[in-house]
């Protein structure tokens, strides 16, 4: 998405008047439709000027395309500058410059393209400068259809304008050095240098037509962890990784290979929301640490449905003895011996129980006994993603456990979003609305084009998925847990589950675990048990009625639940020995359900609510974002 654009000619005259500061924050409003910070503004301020003049030279031309914090589709990142037009073939050239503040680096050992500066406020490990520019590159070329389908080149470079790099400087050190041949560094003095790799690519000027271009172009479809499961565990970098989620790796996998060398034992807790990559970057860890047979690594989850879609894309390419041993149920630990795994990549660790086995009377705690069992443990989670009453993976639990065993602990905190097209705007949004937590986006999605649609009957919403379904068999329709899946006909699509005046369709089958990518399952509606931890281009969601709006306030209801559903099991017993603490428990796992299921949908959400005043607050909510 194109914020400020305008050509050399413009950008220059901007600076020169001292208007280029107000004038992106003026663009930066009307498209992103949110304010910036003070420190913002003064990075824009500064950066501009040393642009002016790295761009005040004869050689670059004046009708070139300019644009500043062009926002990469699909998700929430920004290119700082981008320099656009033809080379000496006539041929469409951009140059996608990353801008820093910065004045000093220092390497970090044992981690690709990483380094560690002071930004944020203190020292911190980010990823390289010329990594993270080219990763944006590669991200633009990944969604952008016109890029790829008209080759045009994008010509990644970090400039450092603050920075004198010497000679022996840690940030050209030679481990960076494939890195920065992709992605060339400049830094103070370096202007002569950076005008000439922009000149190199743009000889003519473009009036900015390629950034209309791209800016127009169609949105390549995202690519989905369970799609490119088997090219990734044959060691295909499917999915590049973006500034933490490139630290998060490289920690996890140094803090493995430390304590395989020193028998010391290491936790690594990594938080993040829906879409920031958890689960590509737990895959990425599996086949790094397994390759040459170097450690003994296994992907742990609780829940079996991204288990089994994983053990059925990957069939034909492995024994399914193989797939099943690497892929492991969070209840396989208890009888584990201390450090008998290297590691264990815990994925969806909020899911992790108490006590495993099927009455939950074996072991003592899934988070003691999996830290225990490996020398190195990886816990992915998000607390807000908890819908059982079971669920009792807090980050709180992971410490303590980690602390009793002598365990080192470290940290990382992902933000980069690619799921919700991106749309940081609209999972705070969704909070909002659910009233999960207040937000500053209560009535604004922010810079992003997420399809949020309120529809007025489950058979309308069923069509709309149906179309989208046609496309690729990447929609499915899901709803909240309040019809009884009846035991008799768990087998049987055509006795219905769910019934909504004339819409009727049954739960997903018994026999089918895999009904997030069976072709023949659309017709059948699933739950968060078959959807949580997967995701889909689009989302049907249904809200039964133990969600309602009453009182101009959002209400749940645990008694419209399902008798058939385990995910509140035991809670009409703790409502009668304690009726608060149970009405807290429940409304946290109802409110957490339908937000799990409304942050499944890459591209859109579709929404249908059986309580009529639920249906209106929400169309309300919606009506306001347009405003």
């Amino acid at each position: 998405m194109l914020v400020f654009d305008s050509t050399v000619d413009g950008f220059l005259s901007a600076v020169l008047n001292d208007t280029i500061s107000d004038d992106i924050k003026f663009a930066f409003k009307k498209s992103l439709h949110h304010g910036t910070s003070p420190n913002e503004e003064r990075a824009w301020k500064n950066s501009m000027e040393y642009m002016y003049k790295i761009l005040m030279d004869k050689n670059i031309p004046r009708d070139a395309g300019v644009a500043i914090e062009f926002k990469i589709p699909s998700s929430n990142k920004r290119i700082d500058f981008i320099v656009s037009g033809y080379d000496d073939g006539r041929e469409d050239n951009v140059v996608i410059i990353e801008l820093k503040q910065w004045e000093s680096a220092s390497k970090v050992v044992g981690k690709d393209d990483i380094v560690k500066t002071f930004v944020g406020g203190g020292l911190r490990e980010v990823a390289h400068p010329s990594y993270q520019v080219w990763s944006y590159a590669n991200l633009l070329n990944d969604f952008n259809q016109t890029v790829q389908d008209e080759g045009i080149s994008l010509n990644p470079c970090a400039y450092l304008h603050n920075y004198k790099i010497s000679l022996n400087d840690d940030i050209i050190d030679e481990v960076y050095l494939d890195t920065i041949c992709k992605a060339p560094l400049y830094g103070k003095g370096d202007a002569v240098k950076l005008r000439d790799f922009i000149s190199s690519h743009v000889k003519y000027g473009d009036n900015e037509e390629i950034l209309f271009k791209i800016n127009n172009s169609k949105i390549q479809p995202s690519k989905r962890l369970q799609d490119t499961l088997a090219s990734m565990m044959k060691g295909n970098q499917n999915f590049v990784m973006i500034d933490e989620q490139k630290v998060a790796f490289e920690t996890a996998e140094d803090l493995a290979r430390q304590s395989y060398l020193d028998d010391e034992k290491r936790v690594l807790i990594v938080e993040g929301g829906p879409g920031t990559g958890k689960s590509v970057i737990a895959i990425n860890l599996l086949v790094n640490l397994i390759k040459n047979d170097e450690l003994t690594a296994f992907y742990v989850t609780k829940n079996s449905a991204p288990r089994e879609v994983y053990y059925k894309e990957l069939k034909g390419e492995y024994t399914q003895k193989y797939v099943k041993n690497l892929f492991k149920g969070s209840g396989n630990f208890y009888k584990a011996g201390k450090n008998e795994y290297d590691v264990l990549i815990v994925d969806e660790a909020h899911r992790l129980n108490r006590k495993s086995g099927l009455y939950s009377n074996q072991g003592e705690n899934q988070i003691k006994e999996i830290i225990n069992a490996s020398k190195t443990s990886i816990f992915f989670i998000d607390e807000q993603q908890r819908i059982h009453i079971k669920d009792a993976g807090t980050k709180a639990d992971i410490e303590l456990y980690a602390q009793q065993a002598g365990a080192h602990i470290d940290y990382i905190k992902l933000e980069s979003q690619f799921r919700c097209n991106g749309s940081d705007g609209y999972l705070s949004w969704l909070d909002d609305v659910l009233e999960i937590q207040k937000t500053v986006n209560s009535n604004d999605f922010g810079d992003y084009d997420y399809d949020f649609q309120v529809i007025n009957t489950p058979t309308e919403l069923y069509q709309k998925l149906n179309e989208k379904n046609k496309i690729n068999n990447k929609s499915r329709l899901v709803a909240g847990y309040c019809w009884n899946w009846e035991k008799d006909y768990r087998d049987d699509t055509n006795t219905p589950d769910i019934k909504i005046g004339d819409f009727q369709k049954s739960w997903n089958l018994n026999n089918s675990s895999t009904w997030a990518i069976d072709p023949e399952s659309f017709n059948e509606i699933g739950c968060v048990h078959t959807s949580q931890g997967l995701e889909f281009d689009y989302i049907g969601v249904i809200l039964g009625k133990d969600i309602r709006y009453e009182d101009n306030k959002i209400i749940t209801d645990f008694t419209q639940r399902a008798k058939t559903d385990r995910s509140l099991f035991g809670i009409k017993k703790m409502y009668k020995e304690n009726p608060e603490k149970a009405l807290t428990i429940a409304d946290e796992i109802i409110k957490n359900t339908y937000r799990t299921l409304m942050t499944r949908g890459m591209k859109g959400c579709y929404i249908y609510c059986e309580d009529k005043k639920l249906q209106e607050y929400f169309k309300e909510r919606v009506r306001m974002l347009k405003n």
